[in-house]
């Protein structure tokens, strides 16, 4: 699966083993923000900027994270909307 440049990843995940791929997936199709939605958002965000950060020693990897706890999809889906996107692409919802 390809990802949008800019994806909204809805919390609850069911497997958090699935966030190495996903960061992953996201990176090769250069996303350019991945907001987090949902309780335990900052957690979520911390893990995925590990995974993207790893030991530092390549800085080609990068993507902007947010988190947003307290939010509604609605409000961050207009909050994702707003960040700029090269692509023209509409805002993606990710569940995983």
């Amino acid at each position: 699966m390809s990802y949008a440049s800019r994806v909204i990843l809805q919390l609850p995940i069911s497997n958090e083993d699935l966030l190495d791929a996903f960061v992953e997936q996201c990176l090769c199709d250069n996303v350019a923000l991945i907001a987090v939605a949902g309780e335990g958002a900052a957690r979520i965000e911390n893990i995925i900027d590990e995974l993207v950060v790893g030991d530092g020693s390549d800085d080609t990897r990068f993507v902007t994270t947010t988190s947003h706890a307290n939010e509604t999809v609605e409000e961050v889906l207009e909050f994702a909307g707003c960040w700029p996107d090269e692509r023209n692409q509409p805002v993606q919802i990710v569940s995983l």
